[in-house]
């Protein structure tokens, strides 16, 4: 058994040579995504351009005038939590096919360079295992190319958005992005993704449909006083909401005193879960700059903070080479002088 040398193992240990792609065989299907109207329409007619693309570029003859460009890839916009990320499993369900997921954390490269080979090699695995390619948090590899040349991390940046347009506009499969930040990707991507789908939050008739789909119709031992129609009408919150409160709600009842036989979820358990979801919510929401007491301060007071803090980490950004220098200095003078009076 050949002896891994050392340089082999810490760059190991620092992520080199790991797989940016999860595969995923899926199990969600379309039955168990709620949408809004538009964004199912929206869905249904992407997985038609899928369905029907041997119609179209082989019989119809397209594919010889659209030699480059034939990838059928789709891009998932919406807040969290809506929906994209079951969505694209349940597509890569209804075709028969693996979900290869790219999450941007695994994909970039601490090493110059890397990160495009990353990329590349995504594009490979999807073509040959003929699987759904799905970027998740697209705007992070995709972002807008920046002007700022002069600086390393920007113009690799900048390369990896270069090659990953190369290899989607050579890829013949099924790409899928997804985002919460539409705005940030690079504009070159909207006229080689084929269908933009829009994610929105579920109205009252949707949520109360994913109240109901979050338990198993069978197992799951709910109280007669459960009402989900009025958790859906009082509660406009996303699906990953919903299905995270439901998670708290069956925790707090399995923690209550008793046999197990005899307990129950109420309504009461799925409020107070609710009520912790959003609570969540908000904590994430406040603002950096609110005081120890809580207390939110003033519109103009945050402005002037935010303003003082950035230039207080401009100055520190700046200075910070210079400290460097300047302790570098002092410890080879400090070394000098032992050597000396030795």
């Amino acid at each position: 058994m050949p002896v891994q040398n050392p340089l082999a193992r810490l760059l190991t240990g620092l992520g080199v040579g790991s797989r940016p792609l999860e595969p995923i065989v899926p199990r969600r299907t379309l039955d168990d995504v709620i949408l809004p109207p538009a964004t199912r329409r929206a869905v249904d007619l992407a997985l038609v351009q899928v369905t029907s693309r041997d119609l179209i570029f082989r019989q119809w003859g397209l594919a010889e005038r659209h030699p480059t460009g034939l990838a059928l890839a789709f891009n998932f916009a919406g807040p969290p939590g809506t929906g994209k990320t079951i969505c694209a499993e349940a597509i890569a369900h209804t075709l028969g096919r693996r979900l290869l997921v790219v999450r941007y954390a695994e994909l970039e490269s601490m090493w110059m360079g890397e990160t495009p080979k990353q990329v590349v090699a995504a594009f490979r695995t999807a073509r040959e295992e003929q699987a759904v390619l799905f970027f998740d948090e697209a705007d992070a590899v995709a972002s807008r190319r920046s002007t700022l040349l002069d600086q390393a991390a920007a113009r690799e940046a900048n390369t990896v958005v270069s090659v990953l347009l190369q290899e989607l506009e050579a890829f013949d499969g099924v790409v899928i992005f997804a985002t919460n930040l539409a705005t940030n990707l690079d504009p070159a991507f909207e006229r080689r993704v084929r269908t933009h789908v829009r994610f929105e939050q579920p109205g009252p008739v949707e949520r109360e449909a994913i109240w109901r789909v979050q338990v198993h119709p069978r197992f799951t031992p709910l109280a007669a006083d459960v009402d989900f129609g009025a958790l859906a009408a009082r509660h406009a919150v996303s699906g990953g909401d919903i299905r995270n409160a439901v998670l708290k709600a069956a925790l707090a009842a399995a923690a209550e005193p008793g046999p197990d036989d005899r307990k129950r979820i109420h309504q009461r358990h799925l409020e107070a879960g609710m009520a912790e979801v959003i609570a969540a919510k908000a904590v994430m929401r406040q603002s950096l700059f609110d005081d120890e007491a809580g207390h939110g301060r003033g519109a103009a007071d945050r402005s002037l903070s935010t303003s003082g803090w950035l230039a207080a980490a401009a100055l520190r950004g700046s200075l910070a080479p210079l400290a460097l220098a300047g302790l570098s200095l002092l410890v080879a003078t400090a070394a000098l002088v032992v050597a000396l009076l030795c």
